[in-house]
């Protein structure tokens, strides 16, 4: 039996985009499942973005959330279900709803995305607004602004952790290698706030759709 992860409350925050994440072993069949998976749920969600580790064995797909009249309520379990039935082989299936909190182009927007890089993070204690400045002031535009870089994007988490959820479009995996990739991470504001950061996890992914 697929394990999908118990519903979540309802979220009253303006959403962008709809993760659906979970454990797959072999991406073959990803961007067909992830095509059926949002003609099913429209007019809900439109494909934004495909994605998947071959290290990890993850696959992340986004549902860009569509307006419509009358407004109808993104409910995660049912999504996370048809998600189940369009992608069989899926396991350890949890969807999360985000909300925007930064959205920029990047150097090379306009490029191709052949790789997807996603560091969800929560705050320690009482540091979440320290941590909400260092990376929509200093440390998103100057990714953004990398040359590889494509697109950058920032969301709050509305379904559990952790709870910040900064994203990017990369031409190639190199660019977090690069100088200047690595001039920004190197920032005196970095290094205070990164210790700030737990529950931190990176993910580096193949862009397939």
């Amino acid at each position: 039996m697929t394990d999908i992860e118990p519903a979540a409350q309802p979220s009253t925050a303006p959403l962008d985009l709809v993760l659906l994440r979970c454990t797959l072993t072999d991406a073959s069949g990803l961007v067909t499942a992830a095509t059926d998976w949002c003609a099913a749920s429209a007019p809900q969600l439109a494909l934004h973005r495909a994605a998947w580790s071959r290290e990890k064995q993850l696959a992340y797909v986004y549902g860009r959330v569509l307006p419509v009249a009358p407004p109808k309520p993104i409910e995660p379990t049912p999504l996370a279900v048809l998600w189940a039935r369009c992608c069989p082989l899926a396991t350890a299936i949890e969807l999360r709803r985000l909300s925007p909190l930064f959205d920029a182009p990047g150097a090379s927007f306009g490029q191709t995305a052949s790789f997807h890089y996603a560091v969800e993070t929560d705050a320690k204690d009482g540091q979440i607004d320290e941590i909400g400045r260092w990376y929509d002031t200093e440390h998103m535009p100057g990714l953004a602004a990398v040359p590889g870089c494509i697109h950058a994007r920032r969301l709050a988490n509305c379904d559990g952790g952790p709870y910040s959820f900064a994203c990017y479009d990369l031409t190639e995996a190199e660019t977090l290698n690069s100088a200047a990739w690595l001039a920004v991470r190197g920032t005196a504001w970095s290094d205070r706030a990164r210790p700030l950061f737990t529950n931190t996890r990176r993910t580096m992914m193949q862009v397939l759709a």
